[in-house]
């Protein structure tokens, strides 16, 4: 229906009645009736509202239903009911077209997630994790070196990752969920790359240790040790650290932080874990870093953000197998078809011409 659109729509945009109707030039009232599909939008009213919401038109006519299922919010302290309505009706939006797309490819374009076989069944204590987190690199072929596309890692094995511009600030730690039994994870979009890394591996980690865990640990340090090791497993900490420690360099974090995407915290971290720092060489480095507000700005480049591609690289393979058309296709990457159709065409020019 239209009206679940619209409300979709407008939560996902973060806007109350009030601030959709002004902007969209009418009565609180009319938007309220939309969304309670007492009333139908006219063709002007709906012009007006995709042009608010950001959305296309035919947005507001797409059939997909999309129930996320298991919803976790990481960290999150006392956020509005309005922005976790936000950012749950952004991320259905996004797993809405995701599935669309999917409808019209010949083949499921992503692989079922499954565990990998050899994990083991029970885990009694955290650093069993480090064995944990080494298999499933194993099992993905992915060696011991640095991970430079962690998002592409994850979809390519079956596990849907989406950004949202929502998730902002040091108050939310991203969202995990399920969407007929598809693991969906998602970060924020304008998170440094580092943060957006770890809540990745984070969440897989829950997805890996799901059962296997005594009750004695604790899920989210559990999550945790599983994210630190494999952004940066034992063996390659060892290699770069050494075997004891009593301080880290400042310099020397920051040359590890850019080498494998993992904050110059979680190193610290990472070597407390493996005793390469003791509990108070750790706690010192945590002061020091805290007395100088490095805790929340670190004192080197951020790390490159995250850059999901397997959504768009999806809707050029089915414009290219003419599945779609230009049309569709700017609706899914929700763009206006002239944009698209310039991008499409940037390689297209016609080669200069020679006088002879």
């Amino acid at each position: 229906m239209i009206g679940d659109r619209i409300k979709q729509a407008r939560q996902a945009a973060g806007l109350s009645l009030r601030a959709l109707a002004e902007q969209a030039g009418v009565s609180a009232m009319a938007i309220s009736k939309y969304e309670n599909n007492k009333s139908t939008p006219s063709s002007k009213v709906l012009l007006a509202l995709s042009r608010v919401l950001g959305v296309r038109v035919e947005y507001f006519f797409r059939q997909a239903k999309v129930a996320l299922e298991e919803v976790e919010y990481r960290k999150y302290t006392h956020l509005p009911k309005r922005v976790l309505a936000q950012i749950k009706g952004d991320v259905i939006e996004q797993v809405e077209r995701f599935l669309e797309l999917e409808d019209y490819l010949p083949t499921c374009p992503i692989e079922i997630f499954r565990p990998p076989v050899d994990l083991p069944q029970h885990i009694n204590n955290y650093a069993e994790i480090e064995e944990v987190a080494c298999k499933v690199r194993e099992a993905w072929q992915l060696g011991l070196n640095p991970i430079p596309g962690l998002t592409d890692t994850l979809e390519e094995r079956g596990i849907l990752v989406f950004q949202s511009e929502a998730i902002h600030g040091d108050r939310f730690d991203g969202l995990a969920a399920t969407v007929d039994g598809i693991p969906v994870v998602v970060v924020g979009a304008g998170w440094p790359g580092d943060r957006q890394r770890f809540t990745l591996a984070h969440e897989l980690g829950h997805l890996m240790l799901k059962g296997r865990l005594n009750t004695a640990l604790g899920e989210e340090q559990a999550a945790n040790r599983f994210a630190g090791a494999f952004l940066a497993p034992e063996s390659e900490v060892r290699k770069e650290l050494g075997e004891r420690r009593t301080r880290l360099e400042v310099r020397e974090l920051c040359v590890l932080k850019k080498a494998y995407g993992l904050s110059m915290g979680g190193w610290q971290h990472r070597a407390k874990d493996l005793g390469i720092l003791s509990e108070a060489a750790y706690r010192s480095m945590v002061r020091y870093f805290r007395m100088r507000g490095w805790h929340k700005h670190e004192p080197c480049d951020d790390y490159p953000r995250e850059q999901p591609l397997l959504f768009t690289q999806l809707v050029y393979r089915a414009l290219a197998e003419d599945l779609i058309g230009e049309s569709k296709a700017a609706e899914l990457l929700r763009m206006p078809q002239a944009d698209f159709h310039a991008q499409r065409n940037m390689d297209r020019a016609e080669p200069a011409t020679v006088d002879q």
